[in-house]
């Protein structure tokens, strides 16, 4: 079974940075797609950015294009969501997500077949 756990969320002002991670364990990282999700308060689940196994491969939101960048390191067993220029309308919780599958559309949620328990993300004007 995988477990995902993420960590890094916090309080920042707007305009500053944030880098999230998720440690996977319980299998085979490499063997993983990895993706981003956030939610906001009374929102709907959304897509946020997904790499492919060998990260050679990114989608992204059209909310977050040009200002958060997503990356793995399959040695570490880790990925990273790097998040820059901040705005109030980022704040949600955000989670990670793994894909054990060999095929399946990155953004939306039913690709994914693990999610951790997410962590929150609060960006004040």
């Amino acid at each position: 079974q995988v477990q995902l756990v993420e960590s890094g969320g916090g309080l920042v002002q707007a305009g500053y940075s944030l880098t999230l991670s998720c440690a996977a364990s319980g299998h085979t990282f490499s063997s993983l797609f990895m993706g981003w999700f956030r939610q906001a308060a009374g929102k709907e689940r959304e897509f946020v950015a997904a790499i492919t196994r060998g990260g050679g491969h990114t989608f992204y939101g059209d909310s977050v294009k040009g200002r958060f960048t997503i990356s793995r390191n399959n040695a570490e067993n880790t990925a990273s969501l790097q998040m820059n220029s901040l705005m109030p309308e980022d704040t949600a919780n955000y989670f990670c997500a793994a894909a054990a599958g060999v095929s399946g559309i990155p953004n939306i949620t039913r690709t994914y077949d693990y999610w951790g328990r997410g962590t929150q993300v609060t960006v004040s004007s």
